[in-house]
This record gives C-alpha cells, sequence and structure tokens, in this order.
C-alpha cells in the first residue's frame, strides 16, 4: 500500500502559564493510500492535535510531515493552502456550516475557494447524503445530523485524496452517530479516499481499518 500521509518525529507543546505542556512527543506514523484510521485515546492525548498536525493546520515544533511524497511545512503558505483545498477535506465535530449560507452553499464553498464550484456535484452529494429536499435550509433550520451530513458533503465537494474528520460524531446520539459514520465510510469506500478520524468511541472506531491509540503523546 502506497503511504500518503507520513509523520516522523513530530513534536508539539503549549504553554500554560509559566508551564509547557508536551502534547506530542516524537510521532512516527505512515497512513496508505485508501486507508481509514481512527485516532483514539483519552482527554488530552494528543489525538486531535496529531490529526491537525497530519492535516496541515498544526505546524510541528520538530519533525516533518509527508504527504503525497512532499514536506507540507516546507511549502509556502500559498502552496500549503491549495494542498489543502485541492487534496484535503475537514469534518469538524461542530460542523462550522457558515449560518447565513443555505446547505447546497455551504457544500460549493470549497469549489468557490478553488475556483472551480460545481452545482451539479453539489446536488449530487446532498442528494447521496439524503438532503436533496433540504438543499435550500439554512443551517439553523437543520437537525445536528442533517448539519453534519452537510458538513461530509461539503467536505467531499473536491474529491479530495484525504478527509479529516474530528470527533464527527461527538453531538450526534448513538443512533445518529452511527449512521453518520458509515455514510462517511461508504463515501471513502467507494472513492479510494484514505480516511483519518479522531474519536473517543472505540466501537466507531472499530469500523475502520485501523485503530491507533495514543497515549501521553505516544502512539502505543
Amino acid at each position: 500500500m502506497e503511504t500518503v500521509i507520513a509523520a516522523e518525529g513530530v513534536h508539539r507543546s503549549y504553554k500554560l502559564g509559566k508551564t509547557e505542556l508536551e502534547v506530542l512527543r516524537g510521532v512516527d506514523v505512515e497512513i496508505g493510500a485508501g486507508e481509514h484510521v481512527f485516532l483514539c485515546g483519552a482527554s488530552g492525548a494528543g489525538k486531535t492535535t496529531l490529526m491537525y498536525t497530519l492535516a496541515g493546520l498544526e505546524r510541528p515544533q520538530m519533525g516533518r510531515v509527508m504527504v503525497e511524497g512532499r514536506d507540507l511545512y516546507q511549502m509556502g503558505r500559498k502552496e500549503q493552502a491549495a494542498v489543502r483545498n485541492a487534496r484535503m477535506g475537514y469534518i469538524f465535530q461542530n460542523y462550522y456550516l457558515l449560518p447565513e449560507l443555505t446547505a447546497l452553499e455551504n457544500v460549493l464553498v470549497p469549489g468557490m475557494i478553488g475556483g472551480n464550484s460545481e452545482t451539479r456535484r453539489a446536488h449530487e452529494l446532498l442528494e447521496a447524503v439524503g438532503l436533496s429536499d433540504r438543499k435550500e435550509h439554512l443551517p439553523s433550520e437543520l437537525s445536528g445530523g442533517e448539519q453534519q451530513r452537510v458538513a461530509i458533503a461539503r467536505a467531499l465537494a473536491n474529491n479530495p485524496a484525504m478527509v479529516f474528520a474530528d470527533e464527527p460524531t461527538g453531538n450526534l446520539d448513538s443512533k445518529n452517530g452511527a449512521e453518520v459514520m458509515k455514510l462517511l465510510l461508504g463515501f471513502a469506500g467507494e472513492s479510494k479516499t484514505t480516511l483519518v478520524v479522531v474519536t473517543h468511541d472505540v466501537e466507531l472506531a472499530k469500523m475502520g481499518d485501523r485503530i491507533l491509540t495514543i497515549r501521553d503523546g505516544r502512539i502505543v
């Protein structure tokens, strides 16, 4: 399996007053093309920080992150932003839909940023997530499960090679959470998309190909 994401000796710490909290302590990991990897661990273990680092959202203080054979943090800001928009999709626990835009318009945003907005693709994705009849609704008019489905459609709008999801079921009940995860895994499987998911739910994590458990800033 071809490696598409690799972390080598990654360190990350934060200052809390006069105290320095070491969150990642020399993490090494390789993730293959089309692999579905779940990052698990207790709160504060470093799983979200690791995902953000792999996704180009959190620069490591030491070590490097290779994405498709290129050093992600050696790129210029514009190049890195272009890679994130064209090659990566993001799903977050709190959805982060733009409140003034309809469901359809939210799905169109990644394409608009990249200068290639495909209305047909957005319509198809909303239909695939079961929201074709809700496409003109604002986020405030949608349930939590529906908002997360819109967020999944938005993450897939540019046909990304990699999707990163941070606790995507954290604000949903167990039934909606399982349905959203099945939907996400189904999309990723059909398109051979690499998927990296942070979750505290071990049962959901068992739905993936591999579980990486993080404890005290290291993969164990």
